[in-house]
């Protein structure tokens, strides 16, 4: 009887050795899978996370930046680890003859990972930017055809056959037509024909153009104050735009000022404390309580109109952005630095703010040629400069608010607000937040 001989020993240890290297072997190859998961899986949600930031108007980049830097160092740590475990597994190995080998093995894995972490990030801002630029394809805003209507008392087809018709004429100046018209159901309306832009220009056919300035008129119709004039309507034509809003029989308060110097309107200091207030409160509401900030760009006595309470009402705001020849310069209510260089903020609204109070306070015109004689100050904020230096400011005061002392007092005080609003540099000018307390407590409002 034959005895089945053992194995030889060094048969056993080399069955040993294969099978403890395929074990070995799979179990490097499960740890590599699993340390590749732990470096796709951030990426994946910093890619959906980036899609989901660029698709959202409001973002900062910075935060961008941020969640980028974040992912990129938590990718290195696992990357880090990952070389460091696969290097430690291959030093158990008792094989030194495959040195060369095992270095460049782990040189083509960084170099993979690397590869792949730069093509992941290229691919999810590619993708993340398609992503947006498609949904702002989506969502941008039609340009709308015929009347454009914000008030529920006009109806668009009676709106375009009132404008068809002949209107009465209410006045002209280098930036529109000023006229009246009365709609079917009675309701009177004034409409404000904004200069044609030029023939051939770029903005006379550009949808971008367009678009953006029916954006810049929804915004402006969406302005509810009780100091300003609300945007009703609007008609856009082929080279014109045609705003329409509610007709004030009392006019402007540059009409207002015009009887009053012929003596054909009483306007007491009170009266005229009360429509500075009301300038005043309409400015802080755009410069303050808008989002974004609204600038008047040209605000004026022409552009205050009066109800019949002769409350002012702000009318023209920001059109300056709908109109490229807004016509500002030459008028007397333009601040130095937008004549200059054409540089307008919210303190370029209080210096013609500054001259209307002027103006209230002296019933003289800014362009009086009075201004430009020697020794006048040059312009109304000058003259009325001069004698509060020499304390003479009573001899501007008109002379129809002259009598109770109390009232001389309140004025004085409101012509030093007066020439502090029309200083030369924005920056020594208040702001209208400011203002706004600094006139209500010269009277009891």
């Amino acid at each position: 009887m034959h005895t089945r001989q053992p194995p030889p020993q060094s048969a056993r240890q080399e069955r040993t050795r294969g099978s403890c290297g395929s074990i070995s072997h799979r179990f490097r190859l499960g740890r590599l899978k699993i340390g590749a998961l732990r470096i796709v899986v951030p990426f994946f949600v910093f890619i959906f996370v980036l899609c989901c930031l660029l698709m959202e108007k409001k973002t900062n980049h910075f935060q961008i930046l941020l969640l980028f830097f974040i992912c990129f160092y938590y990718t290195c740590l696992q990357c880090y680890g990952l070389m460091i475990k696969h290097i430690l597994m291959e030093s158990e190995s008792p094989q030194p003859s495959t040195s060369p080998q095992f270095e460049t093995r782990v040189k083509r894995i960084a170099l993979s990972i690397l590869l792949g972490i730069f093509t992941g990030i290229s691919f999810a801002v590619l993708v993340a930017c398609v992503t947006r630029c498609f949904v702002l394809y989506i969502n941008r805003t039609p340009i709308l055809k015929g009347p454009v209507v914000f008030s529920p008392k006009i109806d668009p087809k009676t709106l375009q056959s009132a404008l068809e018709n002949e209107s009465q004429l209410l006045g002209s100046s280098p930036n529109g037509i000023y006229s009246k018209t009365v709609l079917e159901n009675g309701l009177t309306i004034a409409v404000k024909m904004l200069g044609p832009f030029e023939i051939g220009s770029p903005e006379s056919h550009s949808k971008s153009f367009k678009r953006r300035i029916q954006q810049e008129l929804q915004v402006l119709a969406g302005l509810r104050h009780r100091h300003l004039m609300s945007l009703r309507a609007y008609v856009r034509e082929s080279d014109r735009f045609s705003l329409v809003y509610d007709y004030m029989p009392t006019g402007s308060l540059e009409d207002a000022m015009d009887r009053a110097r012929e003596n054909q309107l009483q306007l007491s200091w009170e009266i005229r404390l009360r429509i500075a207030v009301g300038i005043i409160k309409g400015l802080k509401f755009l410069h303050f309580d808008c989002i974004p900030r609204v600038l008047h760009y040209n605000l004026k006595p022409t552009n205050v109109m009066l109800n019949a309470e002769l409350e002012p009402r702000l009318a023209d705001c920001g059109l300056a952005k709908l109109m490229p020849k807004l016509d500002r310069s030459g008028n007397g209510y333009g601040a130095p630095e937008s004549c200059q260089n054409c540089r307008y903020t919210d303190k370029s609204d209080i210096f013609s703010f500054g001259v209307i109070l002027g103006v209230l306070l002296t019933s003289r015109d800014p362009m009086d040629p009075y201004f430009r004689e020697a020794g006048n100050g040059g312009s109304l904020g000058g003259w009325l400069r001069h004698l509060q230096q020499t304390g003479e400011v009573r001899k501007a005061l008109d002379t129809s608010l002259l009598g109770e002392e109390a009232e001389e007092d309140e004025m004085l005080m409101a012509a030093r607000i007066a020439v502090v609003c029309m200083s030369d540099l924005p920056a020594d000018r208040p702001s209208s937040d400011e203002l706004v307390p600094m006139l209500s407590q010269l009277h009891s409002f």
